[in-house]
């Protein structure tokens, strides 16, 4: 594919709506990092954050990185962390990922992490478990970590398989999630998980003719207010224009997911022909509604730009009239952004706001593609550049944030970045091993 697949989650989930609604436009222009990765010997307090933030009644922060951690025979780079952090940056290693033997409690959370009433925390790994096909585990606040379900526990990866993206509860504490792989039919699930980890298998892609129904789900799942789940798939679809038809599939999906399993297309990507994909291509992260039933996301590909396949921001309404806010690369050397793999936020006003993994600053180390951006963008598409990453000598503030965002109460934003930082030597090389950064107005 041309656009890059992310390694996160970037799905929209109840626990970052709770904080945008209640909050007014949040005007960020001032950043710093409240945490480099890589601090302690070997990357022992973790390494590459792809995944977002999530905040307890405290002001305490909690999340993952793909790599750090335990460096093992199995993950050499280390197979990740769950860490919090406390509002004036001290960081807590929770858990370290393949603690035990062939990785069988997890190994490399592409996703953030949902908290429960307790404190518990809840999220996905990729690989790892007793079939080597991801898990979904629970954390305690002390850092016990136990595995509620092992995927492709049944033949042919049946149940699913490597799940990319976190979870969402509903009100009897279950929690809803979708895999990248497996399902019946091999392109992906939606499953729901008990509190005591039984599995249903509420929906397996590809169920439809050349996966007009969807293929790939990398992200997670929002609920409405009638207990309907929605979500997107990267690939499949009804239209298979310019280079993702290549693959024989689509370019993506938005789709519907009723309590009982019936799943209705929203939209398929690059509907509007050619090789152009003028309405997008490629949805990595999920998406976000507003009181009305709208819905708002992000594609990699596609856009008015498509010399540079920038990638746009969409509204959906819940008949599925699609409308681009904001195509990416809209500015010389897309200095405005490109290439969003992360979802979107939205405040009281319905400005949105999220992040481009590339684009932004053209500095060395991500020449000449730009190390990423955090951008607003009003209901009407007016987009603003918040902040422009690598600005700092060595890229000290961050490089390639590949996450979303989430706001604290006084409006500003919290994110992470995978790469940049204060510490090189890990697994990104030498352009630092990722932060956790805030934006004040």
């Amino acid at each position: 594919m041309p656009w890059k697949r992310s390694a996160t989650e970037q799905g929209a989930t109840l626990v970052l709506l709770v904080f945008c609604v209640l909050l007014g436009g949040a005007w960020a222009k001032t950043e710093s990092v409240l945490y480099s990765f890589c601090a302690q010997s070997n990357c022992a307090d973790g390494d590459g954050p792809s995944a977002g933030l999530v905040f307890d009644q405290k002001g305490n922060l909690y999340g993952t990185t793909q790599y750090g951690g335990i460096h093992t025979v199995e993950q050499n780079n280390g197979a990740g962390v769950a860490f919090k952090l406390t509002p004036r940056g001290k960081a807590t290693v929770l858990y370290r990922f393949c603690a035990q033997k062939n990785c069988t409690d997890g190994a490399n959370p592409f996703a953030g992490v949902v908290l429960d009433q307790k404190g518990n925390l809840y999220g996905t790994t990729y690989y790892g478990g007793v079939s080597g096909y991801g898990v979904v585990f629970k954390v305690t606040p002390k850092g016990k970590e136990t595995v509620l379900h092992s995927f492709c526990a049944l033949s042919y990866c049946t149940d699913g398989a490597n799940p990319s993206a976190g979870l969402v509860f509903d009100e009897k504490g279950n929690l809803y999630g979708t895999t990248y792989y497996g399902g019946v039919y091999g392109g992906g699930a939606v499953f729901k998980l008990t509190p005591e980890g039984k599995e249903t298998l509420l929906y397996s892609f590809c169920a439809q003719n050349n996966c007009v129904d969807g293929v790939n789900p990398s992200a997670g799942l929002v609920f409405d207010q009638k207990g309907s789940l929605y979500g997107t798939t990267q690939l499949g679809g009804d239209y298979g224009y310019g280079d993702c038809s290549d693959y024989g599939y689509g370019c993506g999906a938005v789709f519907k997911l009723t309590p009982k399993g019936k799943e209705t297309v929203l939209y398929s990507f690059c509907a509007r022909g050619g090789d152009n994909c003028s309405d997008g291509a490629g949805p990595d992260a999920g998406v976000v509604l507003d009181q009305k039933g709208n819905l708002y996301g992000t594609t990699q590909g596609g856009g008015n730009n498509n010399v540079n396949n920038g990638g746009v921001a969409f509204k959906l309404t819940p008949q599925g009239k699609e409308t681009v806010l904001y195509s990416f690369c809209s500015q010389s050397d897309c200095t405005d952004g490109w290439t969003p793999e992360a979802g979107l936020v939205l405040d009281q006003k319905g400005n949105l706001y999220g992040t481009t993994a590339n684009g932004g600053i053209d500095s060395k180390p991500c020449f000449p593609q730009g190390c990423g951006v955090v951008f607003k963008l009003t209901p009407k598409g007016k987009e603003t550049v918040l902040y422009r990453f690598c600005t700092q000598n060595n890229c000290t503030d961050g490089l390639g944030p590949g996450a979303g965002l989430v706001f604290d109460q006084m409006g500003n934003l919290y994110g992470t970045t995978q790469q940049g930082g204060a510490y090189s030597g890990c697994n990104q090389g030498g352009v630092g091993c990722g932060v956790v950064f805030k934006l004040t107005p």
